[in-house]
């Protein structure tokens, strides 16, 4: 008797993880509705859920050995349904219903996000360097429907301004439909390596965090732009200097910073070393 319990268990964990994707898009399409009701504290709120029910699903599944091909592609549908039509969706019936180019940018930007998550899947199957994997090809669509509901943030935070005029909110959105369609590369979040020293105080941030969401939800939406906005140039320069050094592959996240210190040190001293080259006694000059 026991036995069959037990299947019978596993069985019902097994579709946790799908179930959580199901309420990841009830959540997502809901956020739609509260957008249309006007509502717009919680229709964020309901995308902010969804988001995080996106980035747990796969975990679990993997964690309970439950991932499948069916799994896979539901997980695909409900992203481009939460980040791609929820939150064109939520910037259309807050900021841009008025607009003659507003449906024309919305709709821009839930293409990019449905052809970004298509060229992701078709990426899965090929075979790509290691240090490659730490990267992603564009903005990914979490961070594109963060980035999309920017504005209505702002507005939010800030009240009216330029940054809710028609001008900015199209340009903004075009510019969010490009970053997500582009080949700029984008460090995933999880492949920072965290020394063990910085682990209390980084606990002690998020924990700062979390009460910075709950007080000042809309102003932490617009920090997490900001930095991630920032972050793009450095992830740029080290997937560079990991394209053009094949011997650092293999070495740990530590190492590969010392052996970028070592040589941008090394080439100031190059540069110097051949203007003197240049101009050794003797050298015929221009």
């Amino acid at each position: 008797m026991i036995r069959p319990r037990i299947k019978r268990s596993v069985v019902s964990l097994r579709i946790l993880p799908s179930a959580m994707t199901v309420a990841a898009i009830c959540l997502g399409l809901s956020a739609v509705k509260m957008a249309l009701d006007d509502r717009p504290t919680e229709a964020m709120a309901f995308l902010a859920i969804a988001a995080i029910l996106d980035a747990l699903d796969g975990r679990i599944a993997r964690a309970l050995n439950a991932t499948s091909r069916m799994g896979e592609e539901i997980d695909s549908l409900a992203d481009a349904v939460n980040f791609g039509v929820a939150p064109a969706f939520i910037v259309y019936g807050t900021l841009l219903s008025q607009s003659r180019l507003g449906w024309i940018v919305v709709l821009l930007y839930a293409v990019c996000i449905v052809l970004r998550l298509a060229r992701f899947n078709a990426m899965l199957d090929v075979d790509r360097p290691a240090y490659e994997k730490q990267y992603f090809v564009g903005m990914p669509a979490p961070a594109g429907a963060i980035g999309a509901i920017g504005p209505l943030a702002a507005k939010m935070q800030f009240g009216e301004g330029w940054w809710t005029s028609e001008i900015a909110v199209v340009i903004w959105m075009i510019g969010v439909s490009l970053l997500v369609v582009s080949t700029v590369p984008m460090r995933k979040i999880h492949t920072f390596a965290i020394p063990p020293n910085m682990v209390a105080p980084l606990l002690a941030l998020v924990a700062i965090g979390v009460a910075a969401a709950i007080l000042y939800g809309y102003l932490v939406i617009l920090i997490i732009i900001a930095a991630y906005v920032i972050h793009i140039p450095f992830a740029i320069r080290t997937r560079r200097f990991l394209a053009e050094h094949p011997e650092v592959w293999d070495d740990k996240p530590r190492q590969q910073r010392a052996a970028r210190r070592a040589i941008r040190r090394a080439q100031p001293h190059r540069r110097s070393m051949m203007r003197l080259g240049l101009r050794r006694p003797g050298a015929p000059r221009d």
